[in-house]
């Protein structure tokens, strides 16, 4: 937990950085990710509505993103990829970090019960929770499971967009939520493998860590292989089609090409090619999640273009 009396500085925060402290580039994410739940789901949403849903949902990702900087702010100094962030360098004080996000998580949840429904809301309130506590206080320090687990988090915000529309939960938002949790571990520890020596200075229980590169590459493969039927699954749902099929069996099979390759990689390969291979792997993976939600969200468009079509005569 962060320490304040070792984080001197002059703390003279700008709007830069308070904006860090939502971590933008994850709040990105998390917004494409519940606008495609939101927009792919069989309830037709308001178009302010659905704008002003998307939009507590983008704050509420930013609450969890202050809270998490606060409380890993004494992690975050000693990481080369997290020490210029708002609180380990001192721009912004511990306590200012924590009010943000906890205002911000009440204002998102509240705001999004007024705006949507109260399950929705609810269900984004234990994003929240189980980011900023399940995640960041309790697994990401104690168990090298904690990417494993603690990705339930960053899988939920298409379901809070599903039940933006419909109010619930159905096969639909929870393939999309297993999609994202699949692919959660194989994404981090491919990053994991070349940010290894930042997580050991940490004392963070990343699986490289406590297991080994060897035995992080061997679970790389397993959670791919595991994570391709479940995308080629979205396919045969109201969501899916052959668009979106087409994409995921090109994207598994690159995915899976690559964890095979990253496994079955000598022990003493050369420095630069291990970390080529690795930051391979973690890009594809970047892509790998964007592209099918771009998918679903194009199968969406081409359902709503079949009906608008097919009621033509009543428009023409």
């Amino acid at each position: 937990m962060t320490d304040a009396t070792t984080l001197d500085g002059p703390y003279r925060a700008e709007f830069d950085d308070y904006f860090a402290l939502l971590k933008p580039r994850v709040m990105s994410l998390v917004v494409f990710t519940a606008a495609v739940g939101l927009l792919v789901a069989p309830v037709g949403v308001n178009p302010v509505i659905a704008f002003a849903s998307v939009l507590f949902i983008a704050l509420g990702a930013g609450a969890s993103g202050a809270l998490n900087m606060w409380w890993d702010a004494d992690i975050d100094r000693v990481m080369k990829r997290t020490q210029n962030r708002p609180v380990p360098a001192a721009k912004v004080t511990p306590k200012d970090a924590m009010i943000m996000g906890l205002w911000l998580s009440v204002i998102s949840v509240g705001m999004l019960g007024l705006t949507a429904n109260l399950f929705a809301a609810g269900l984004l309130a234990f994003t929240i929770f189980f980011y900023a506590v399940v995640y960041t206080m309790w697994l990401k320090r104690s168990t090298p499971q904690n990417i494993v687990i603690g990705g339930a988090a960053g899988a939920f915000p298409p379901m809070v967009g599903w039940a933006v529309a419909t109010g619930g939960v159905s096969v639909e938002s929870l393939l999309m939520f297993a999609l994202i949790f699949m692919w959660t571990p194989p994404h981090f520890w491919a990053l994991a493998l070349f940010m290894n020596d930042d997580y050991t200075k940490a004392g963070v229980p990343m699986l490289t860590v406590t297991h080994g590169k060897r035995e992080t590459r061997r679970q790389i493969l397993i959670y791919t292989v595991l994570l391709a039927p479940v995308a080629l699954a979205i396919s045969f749902t109201s969501i899916g089609g052959p668009v979106y099929f087409a994409v995921a069996l090109a994207l598994n099979l690159l995915f899976l090409k690559g964890a095979w390759t990253l496994w079955k990689r000598a022990e003493e390969a050369a420095e630069a090619d291990r970390y080529a291979s690795e930051k391979s792997v973690f890009k594809l993976s970047l892509y790998y999640l964007a592209l099918h939600f771009t998918a679903l969200l194009a199968e969406a468009g081409l359902r709503a273009a079949q009906l608008d079509w097919a009621a033509w005569p009543q428009w023409v």
